[in-house]
């Protein structure tokens, strides 16, 4: 198995991420932002495999989307959550889904609270052993922070679910388990980020503050300390939503 980090550019604190099976010549695109996709196309050909699916974890707010680019170049299959109100052709995926490239499992696990398709990967390197190794966590949990529930409005409701999701889905896990988040320090979607761009679970049960509270404090504490909206947010959701810039 491959995996590389891939802090972008055009945004230092955002984070995306290309993996998959070198064996089998399979690879997977995590959230790539529209400036990068040439990296993602050039990693793919020194590593000698085909980009077989595109992941967009959720309808980004903060930069515009890669896959519709990405899709086109090299007639990847583009995956979002069943949830998505995304207008473009797309392939859903459901909450427990497994997805295979080559060596490489990826379960689905459907994390509502940033947005309502949220969704978190757990990937397995099954040529290592059936266990999983490590939760692309993106902008549900980061290194020492949650991420923002606002965006999209409702923000109480949101943040409770983002509560929900984070306790009954990610925290569940073992306390080995890698968390890759989609941003660190300096990013819009969330506040208190570390600049480390790595974890794990049980490092962040034992020393992320907002895991402690309760969901009541949860809720009060997230909404009370919200960063800036990004920059032309409407914008960006509507190319993200359609595909068209």
């Amino acid at each position: 198995m491959f995996s590389v980090q891939r802090e972008i550019p055009s945004a230092p604190s955002s984070i995306a991420y290309f993996m998959g099976c070198a064996g089998q010549a399979k690879g997977v695109a995590v959230d790539v932002h529209l400036d990068d996709v040439d990296w993602f196309i050039e990693q793919a050909a020194q590593k000698g495999v085909e980009i077989t699916y595109v992941i967009d974890t959720h309808i980004h707010a903060d930069h515009i989307s890669g896959a519709a680019e990405i899709v086109k170049r090299t007639g990847a299959e583009y995956l979002l959550h069943e949830s998505s109100q995304a207008q473009q052709n797309f392939t859903p995926v459901k909450d427990g889904q497994i997805i295979n490239a080559g060596n490489v499992g990826i379960e689905i696990l459907h994390t509502p609270g940033h947005t309502m398709d949220s969704i978190c990967l757990l990937v397995t390197d099954n040529s290592r052993g059936p266990n999983p190794w490590f939760l692309i966590s993106q902008h549900t949990l980061f290194v020492g922070s949650v991420g923002r529930p606002d965006l999209a409005g409702r923000e109480e409701e949101m943040a409770g679910h983002l509560y929900d999701s984070i306790h009954s889905k990610l925290l569940t896990l073992p306390d080995h388990i890698e968390i890759q988040p989609g941003e660190k320090a300096g990013g819009v979607c969330g506040v208190g980020l570390s600049a480390k761009p790595i974890s794990t679970i049980g490092y962040e049960k034992a020393n992320n503050a907002m895991l402690k509270l309760n969901k009541t404090e949860f809720i009060a504490k997230v909404l009370s300390d919200l960063p800036p909206i990004p920059n032309k947010m409407s914008t960006t959701v509507k190319a993200n939503l359609t595909g068209k810039i």
